[in-house]
């Protein structure tokens, strides 16, 4: 498979019994020990955004592919080093997307990749103090609005 030039990031969520919503997020091992992040990965191939967010969502996590995704608007730019640590498509391909989306899953137990050390779920205040990028804290104010004012009724 050909990695294709954009990235996903997918937050999957949850109702609690008493109505509140937690996130998941992902600790990712690096040369620091580590940082939170949403779920990440790229496109292969022709592969749609939603396509490779789900693929994603279940190689990194184990959720089913048919869970609703919830599509965001946030979409971040990316240095392409900062992804592939290459100019994997040529000297003129600099930056990609990053294409954002939230899946609500039904149980909390996720079957975690060889990519991430440890998971937590946590409500949207922990979230944005634990992740480590703007893209990621961006998504996630947008998943969390859009998930509440569909609660309340709102679109």
């Amino acid at each position: 498979m050909a990695r294709a030039p954009f990235q996903v990031l997918i937050f999957p969520f949850h109702f609690n019994d008493d109505g509140t919503i937690e996130y998941a997020v992902f600790r990712r091992l690096n040369s620091e020990g580590g940082f939170w992040q949403g779920i990440a990965g790229g496109g292969q191939d022709s592969e749609t955004h939603m396509e490779a967010a789900k693929r994603e969502a279940w190689e990194e996590a184990g959720i089913p592919k048919d869970f609703r995704l919830v599509v965001l608007d946030s979409v971040a730019s990316i240095p392409v080093l900062n992804i592939v640590g290459k100019f994997l498509w040529g000297d003129k391909v600099l930056i990609i997307p990053e294409y954002c989306f939230g899946v609500e899953v039904k149980g909390k137990q996720l079957n975690i990749s060889k990519e991430h050390i440890e998971y937590k779920w946590v409500n949207y205040e922990e979230a944005v103090q634990m992740l480590k990028w703007d893209s990621n804290k961006n998504a996630l104010w947008e998943l969390n609005e859009r998930v509440l004012r569909s609660v309340r009724g709102k679109s």
